[in-house]
């Protein structure tokens, strides 16, 4: 599919970018309020949250693309400690358990991991901003 047949606002990275369990950092939009979120491969599964924990709306990451616990296993919070499943993004551990990250709908086209069409980018990035 040619680049002209999907929207490159929408392009979070390229596929090959994550490798095998690789998981980045992403921002869509411009302005004050942009949508920040991570996005993590888990076997041949690619799945996106915003970037914002539930315990305290921090941003899992306190450096860059750095998201995993160190064996790898799951999501973490370098702020408080919470533990979050990769693939639903459920907290199973810290001080937010039973809640979960905030989804962000991704397709891979071409090559490029994408917000998926059909996604509401500034309601995901007014959540960000009032929760």
């Amino acid at each position: 599919m040619p680049a002209a047949d999907f929207d490159v606002e929408r392009v979070v990275c390229r596929e090959s970018e994550l490798g095998s369990g690789g998981v980045r950092a992403f921002t869509i939009g411009a302005g004050d309020w942009p949508l920040r979120g991570l996005v993590v491969r888990v076997g041949a599964t690619v799945r996106g949250y915003v970037n914002r924990c539930p315990h305290a709306g921090h941003p899992l990451n306190l450096l860059p693309d750095r998201f995993l616990t160190p064996d790898g296993a799951l999501l973490l919070c370098s702020s408080h400690g919470a533990l979050f499943e990769k693939l639903t993004g459920y907290c199973v551990a810290g001080p937010c358990p039973g809640r979960a990250l905030t989804p962000v709908p991704l397709e891979v086209r071409s090559g490029f991991v994408m917000v998926a069409d059909g996604v509401d980018v500034a309601a995901l990035s007014e959540w960000e901003k009032i929760a």
